[in-house]
């Protein structure tokens, strides 16, 4: 380890690591930094917690895919602002989006550990969801989550996930705001961000399904010449041995030929 990375880098390097290997990896880099005299370093990485299934989860999607991390946290200040200031019918409309993009994500998180060797359960799946809610309603979440440094999965304020419309009946009963031109403006300058955020999302998801079909496809294909390729090495095999018998009997023609030259007159 190069002792000169602080705890951050070291934090990035042991989150990128499977559950199963992160305690043992954890445990070298603090012997290691405690051996180079570096003891407050030593005790810090020490101090770091092995990520449950969902945080492991959770910091991947961030890892693999920091664009639509990106897009999440936009979608989160676009919801954050809606909000404050959306009337009911449109607090159910970004409502339902959230819960959209967010089950989008969790389900990409899982095909991701299904990829990376570790498919992850429904309980944890759910606790991804949460995690994303936590990230689209809390800046300083949303900032944890991005960091792909989680521990355990991350837990939304109440009255915030995915029941946007018990707020937006709320919202719906308070008389018009005072600064309605202003509010105005920001709502839809909202809506707007949101609106940008999904569609950006949806085409980073339209990206990756075109990826993994091409990917199944060329697995299949490399599937298939791995197999040609043993057929041909059966046949090689099969008329190499026919060679060597060919070989066998002309020895043996050739030995007989000879021993009818020696009686002949």
């Amino acid at each position: 380890m190069d002792l000169d990375l602080d705890l951050d880098a070291v934090a990035d390097e042991l989150y990128g690591l499977q559950p199963g290997d992160f305690t043992a990896a954890r445990d070298a880099r603090a012997q290691q930094a405690r051996a180079a005299g570096e003891r407050e370093l030593a005790e810090r990485i020490r101090g770091l917690r092995r990520p449950t299934a969902a945080a492991w989860a959770s910091n991947l999607l961030v890892r693999e895919e920091p664009e639509e991390a990106r897009l999440l946290l936009e979608l989160g200040e676009a919801l954050r602002a809606a909000h404050r200031d959306l009337d009911g019918h449109q607090l159910r409309e970004l409502s339902a989006r959230q819960r959209q993009i967010t089950a989008a994500l969790a389900r990409q998180a899982r095909e991701l550990t299904a990829r990376a060797g570790r498919r992850i359960s429904d309980d944890a799946q759910r606790e991804v969801t949460e995690t994303l809610h936590a990230a689209l309603a809390d800046p300083d979440a949303g900032r944890e989550w991005a960091a792909g440094h989680l521990a355990k999965p991350l837990t939304a304020p109440v009255g915030f996930t995915g029941d946007l419309a018990e707020s937006a009946a709320a919202t719906a009963a308070q008389p018009p705001p005072k600064k309605q031109r202003a509010d105005k403006a920001r709502a839809a300058k909202a809506r707007e961000q949101a609106r940008e955020a999904e569609r950006e999302l949806r085409a980073r998801e339209a990206e990756q399904r075109t990826a993994q079909t091409e990917a199944d496809s060329a697995e299949e294909r490399h599937r298939q010449a791995e197999q040609n390729v043993a057929e041909a090495r059966e046949q090689l095999r099969q008329v190499e041995a026919e060679l060597r018998a060919a070989r066998h009997r002309l020895r043996q023609a050739d030995r007989a030929v000879g021993k009818a030259r020696d009686r002949a007159p």
